[in-house]
C-alpha cells in the first residue's frame, strides 16, 4: 500500500506527459490536415485559364515595369530642361483617364458580343507593341502619345479579363484565385525594374554608375532604347501564352426562348447591391492616393537616396505578394466583407501611423504593414463584384468598378498633394485616414442590401 502511495505522483506526472503528447500530436495531425486541404484547394484551383491568365499578368508586368519607372528619365533626355515634368503629368493623366473609360465601354462590348478572349487578347498585344514605339520615339509628344496607345490597350483588356477569370472558377473559389492573379502581378512588378537594371548594367558596364545621374547622355538612352527593345520579348511570350492556352468561356443563353424582354432583363440587370459596394469602393479610392507619396514621404523624413527608393519599392510589392493568398483564401471561408473591412482597417491604421511616425524602423514595419492591405482587398473586392453580378453582365459590371476606381484615383492623388503642400504631410495622411474611415461606415450601413442581393453565399 506504502509502495503504490509513493508510486501515484509518478503515475500521475507521467499521464500528463502522455496527455500533451497526445495533445501535440492532435495539433500537429490538424495542423497537417489544414496544410493538405489549403494545398489541395490550390492544386484545384491555379490550374487551366486561371493558371495561364496569371502567367500572361506576370509576364506582361515584368515588360512594363521594365519601362514604366524608366520613363521620366528617357523623356528628360528628349525634351528641353526643366519642362519633363510637364509630359510626365500630361502622359500619365490622358493615360489613366482613357484606360478607366475603355474598360467600361469593353466590358459592355464582351458581355454584348459574349465573346471575352479577343478583346482580352487585343489588349495585351496593343500595349506590348506600344512598348516597341517607345524605343524609337524622337520627342516627348511621342513618349505620351505612344504611352496612351499602351493604356488603351489596358483599358480594351482588363474588364473581359476580369469576367473571363471569373467565369472559370467556381464560385467557392472566387476570392483565392482573384487574389492569385494579383499576386502573379505584384510579382511581375518587382521582377521587372530588377531585369531593367541589370539589362542596363550589361550594356553600359563601365558608364552605369554615371548613367544614374545623367539621363540626357546619349549613350544612356541609346541603352534604354535597346532595354525598351529587349522588355517586348516578355510582353510577346505573353500575348503568346494568352493566345493558345487560355480557353474561351463561352456564355450560355437562355434555355426559354419564349422568355419575355422583361424576364431577360431582369436577368441580366445589375442590382442595388452592387451600386452599394460601387458607392463604398469610390468613397474608399477618394482616400487611396498613390503609394508613391509614402515611399516620397520615407525619402523626405530619412533620405533613403535613389537605392533606398528602389528597395522601398521592392519591399512594398513583395508585402503585397506574402499577404495575396491567405486574403483571397480567407475570404472565401469568412466571406468577403469581413476580410475587405479588414483590409481597409489596415489602410486606415497605416496612414494614421505614417502621420505620426518618427523612426525608421517604425516607417519600415508600417510599409511592409501597409502591403497586407492590397492582400485583403484587391482580389477580394473583384471577386464581390463576381458575387453581386449575373454572367451576362460580369463585363459592364467590372468595367463600372475599374471606372469607379479610376476616376476616383485622380482627384484622390491631387487632393493629397494639395493637403501636403497646404498643411503638411501629416495633415495629408491624417484627412486619407478619414476618408478610408468614411467608407467602412458606408460599407457597414450597407451590408444588409448588399447581402440581400448576392448570387452567391460569399459575403
Amino acid at each position: 500500500m506504502l509502495a503504490l502511495t509513493l508510486h501515484l505522483p509518478t503515475l500521475f506526472i507521467e499521464n500528463i506527459l502522455q496527455t500533451k503528447e497526445v495533445i501535440k500530436l492532435s495539433n500537429s495531425n490538424l495542423n497537417n490536415q489544414k496544410k493538405t486541404s489549403f494545398l489541395k484547394e490550390l492544386k484545384q484551383v491555379l490550374r487551366g485559364n486561371l493558371l495561364f491568365l496569371g502567367l500572361t499578368s506576370f509576364l506582361t508586368d515584368a515588360s512594363s515595369e521594365m519601362v514604366y519607372p524608366l520613363l521620366p528619365i528617357f523623356i528628360s533626355g528628349l525634351v528641353a530642361t526643366g519642362s519633363a515634368p510637364f509630359y510626365i503629368g500630361l502622359m500619365e493623366g490622358v493615360a489613366e483617364s482613357t484606360a478607366s473609360l475603355l474598360k467600361l465601354i469593353s466590358g459592355y462590348i464582351s458581355d454584348k458580343i459574349k465573346k471575352r478572349k479577343f478583346l482580352t487578347v487585343s489588349g495585351y498585344f496593343i500595349s506590348t507593341f506600344c512598348r516597341l514605339l517607345i524605343a524609337l520615339a524622337q520627342s516627348g509628344g511621342q513618349v505620351v502619345f505612344f504611352r496612351f496607345l499602351d493604356r488603351v490597350g489596358k483599358g480594351i483588356r482588363t474588364a473581359p479579363r476580369d469576367a473571363l477569370l471569373s467565369e472559370s472558377v467556381p464560385p467557392e473559389h472566387r476570392g483565392l484565385a482573384f487574389s492569385f492573379h494579383r499576386l502573379m502581378d505584384h510579382a511581375g512588378a518587382v521582377l521587372g525594374p530588377i531585369l531593367s537594371m541589370v539589362v542596363l548594367y550589361l550594356l553600359l558596364k563601365e558608364n552605369f554608375i554615371p548613367y544614374v545621374g545623367n539621363s540626357s547622355d546619349k549613350i544612356s538612352l541609346y541603352a534604354l532604347r535597346l532595354m525598351f527593345i529587349i522588355s517586348f520579348i516578355p510582353g510577346i511570350i505573353a500575348v503568346i501564352i494568352l493566345a493558345i492556352f487560355v480557353k474561351e468561356k463561352y456564355l450560355s443563353t437562355s434555355k426559354n426562348v419564349e422568355d419575355s424582354a422583361s424576364e431577360v432583363d431582369k436577368k441580366t440587370k445589375l442590382n442595388i447591391g452592387f451600386y452599394l459596394f460601387l458607392i463604398s469602393v469610390g468613397t474608399f479610392a477618394l482616400g487611396n492616393s498613390s503609394d508613391l507619396f509614402i515611399v516620397f514621404y520615407g525619402n523626405e523624413m530619412f533620405k533613403f537616396g535613389p537605392l533606398g527608393v528602389v528597395l522601398a519599392w521592392i519591399t512594398l510589392h513583395l508585402s503585397k505578394i506574402l499577404f495575396s493568398l491567405p486574403g483571397g483564401r480567407l475570404s472565401d471561408k469568412f466571406g468577403r466583407y469581413k476580410i475587405i473591412m479588414i483590409g481597409w482597417g489596415i489602410y486606415t491604421f497605416v496612414y494614421l501611423g505614417m502621420s505620426r511616425v518618427s523612426s525608421q524602423p517604425a516607417f519600415w514595419i508600417l510599409l511592409i504593414i501597409y502591403g497586407s492591405y492590397y492582400g485583403f482587398t484587391e482580389g477580394v473586392e473583384k471577386a464581390l463584384v463576381t458575387d453581386l453580378t449575373p454572367p451576362e453582365s460580369r463585363g459592364v459590371a467590372f468595367g463600372l468598378y475599374n471606372l469607379v476606381l479610376g476616376i476616383s484615383a485622380l482627384p484622390a492623388s491631387l487632393l493629397f498633394g494639395i493637403f501636403w503642400g497646404v498643411l503638411g504631410a501629416k495633415w495629408a495622411f491624417t484627412i486619407g485616414a478619414l476618408i478610408s474611415g468614411t467608407a467602412m461606415v458606408l460599407f457597414t450601413l450597407s451590408l444588409p442590401l448588399i447581402k440581400k442581393n448576392l448570387l452567391t453565399s460569399n459575403a
